[in-house]
């Protein structure tokens, strides 16, 4: 099992340089951020930096969209960092959720979000594609490599990724939720003829290493809040009890009222009082280490490749050190 860091590229960009170059000593072979242009610093610029003062590790978004950047502009970023580093980037992708609506836009449509995927991958690794009805291709690219892993939730979401995806990134921990959308997603390759096992699995989730589990959901529980932000859009589409999504993943929101993007992502976010305690216990990693260890071997048989760990918390290096010295060594 890889395992990779996420985190917001909140100023100064030192310290998110500094956090990503201490995530590659203790193990980590993947350095994400959040992309969201008016919340938080433009990653992009970062990830230069990142794979400057880094070997080995693999930088991208988690996630970006097809709204915010035009797709050539997409690709050709990318294409950059791969030509100036040795192809050490991968594409999170999905329909967007605070970087769209911050700006007043809506996410964007699923088939939009499809065509994206193949004409990003496309460009950035030196074929034509059509953008906006022009056939267009990035003559200076030579042997650039791109995987595109894509964000979902619904079933519709889920199929997606399985048609077309590299990897399918899951930004949850609950094993049971997790068994429910890695079959799905692996369904859906299979129906599309491709290999369900070449999809590569990314389950995201915070983590936060102690003995204190009361002050650790505390630090944590904005990632359900965060969570239900794509589950609200959810119960919408295809209705509370619908059977297309499962209750284990809906029936949490019911006492949500609204969302203040202004804290997203953050600890103590007021957004996020609906929570409950159950929730962050399923969807993050809490408690010592061998909780951890635990649950990640209970992931990694569901077919998990890699834990991508959202580090916003009031231990930050402490947790990147604890997964470097008792967690990460377990799993080889």
């Amino acid at each position: 099992m890889d395992f990779g860091l996420v985190l917001q590229t909140d100023p100064p960009a030192s310290q998110v340089i500094s956090l990503m170059k201490r995530a590659e000593r203790n193990g980590f072979r993947y350095g994400w951020t959040f992309d969201s242009a008016v919340l938080w610093q433009e990653p992009f610029v970062i990830y230069s930096q990142i794979l400057a003062n880094t070997q080995k590790l693999h930088v991208g978004p988690m996630v970006t969209n097809p709204g915010t950047r035009t797709w050539e502009v997409t690709a050709s970023t990318f294409a950059t960092l791969n030509d100036m580093y040795g192809n050490r980037t991968v594409c999170g992708i999905g329909r967007g959720d605070s970087a769209m609506r911050v700006a007043g836009r809506a996410p964007n449509t699923l088939a939009r979000l499809g065509e994206s995927m193949d004409v990003i991958r496309d460009l950035a690794e030196g074929r034509e594609a059509v953008v906006d009805g022009n056939p267009i291709r990035i003559p200076w690219i030579k042997d650039g490599r791109l995987p595109v892993w894509m964000a979902a939730y619904g079933p519709k979401a889920l199929a997606l990724a399985g048609q077309k995806a590299d990897g399918f990134i899951l930004q949850l921990a609950d094993p049971f939720l997790t068994e429910w959308m890695v079959k799905a997603v692996r369904q859906a390759a299979a129906e599309a003829g491709r290999d369900p096992d070449s999809i590569t699995i990314c389950v995201a989730a915070p983590a936060y290493v102690g003995d204190d589990l009361a002050h650790a959901r505390d630090q944590c529980r904005w990632f359900g809040g965060m969570v239900g932000n794509h589950v609200a859009d959810l119960v919408s589409r295809y209705g509370e009890h619908s059977g297309m999504v499962p209750e284990e993943l809906t029936a949490y929101i019911k006492d949500r009222h609204g969302y203040d993007y202004s804290h997203h992502g953050r600890a103590g976010n007021t957004s996020t009082d609906f929570v409950p305690d159950e929730i962050v216990d399923r969807f993050c990693l809490l408690g010592p280490a061998e909780a951890h260890i635990e649950k990640l071997r209970v992931l990694r048989d569901l077919g998990v490749d890699q834990f991508a760990l959202y580090d916003m918390h009031d231990a930050r290096e402490a947790t990147i050190d604890a997964y470097g010295s008792d967690i990460i060594p377990s799993f080889g």
